[in-house]
């Protein structure tokens, strides 16, 4: 089961970065926080075919039902990015090359993926 979760980062609003984000991608769920509750990407995701599961934002009229323990499982993923980074040269980009940064996440996620199991 396919599940997209959007994470994005910097001064740009997130929910602006959500179509070019999840465009072409195919996913049974999309996971994300409130900051995704906007009515295009809600229309956008279905018409890819996924089921959304963002809470809506306080002031929406109309609430949303979601998946609350579906939802849960983002803070998993959020987990994983936090040990990612505790990682020196993941945090500061230390490799300069994508290949080498990219190698370097796999082998941290390969020692991450061997401690749970």
């Amino acid at each position: 089961m396919p599940i997209r979760i959007l994470m994005t980062s910097g001064t740009v609003a997130d929910c602006t970065q959500a179509g070019p984000l999840i465009e072409g991608m195919t996913a049974e769920y999309l996971l994300a926080d409130k900051g995704y509750d906007s009515d295009a990407i809600v229309k956008q995701a279905q018409q890819q075919g996924m089921q959304v599961q963002i809470p809506p934002r306080k002031n929406r009229k109309d609430k949303r039902a979601y998946d609350k323990d579906l939802y849960k499982l983002r803070h998993l993923v959020e987990n994983a990015f936090l040990h990612l980074k505790w990682w020196r040269g993941i945090a500061t980009r230390y490799a300069k090359r994508c290949a080498s940064f990219l190698a370097a996440a796999q082998i941290r996620c390969l020692m991450m993926w061997i401690a749970i199991s």
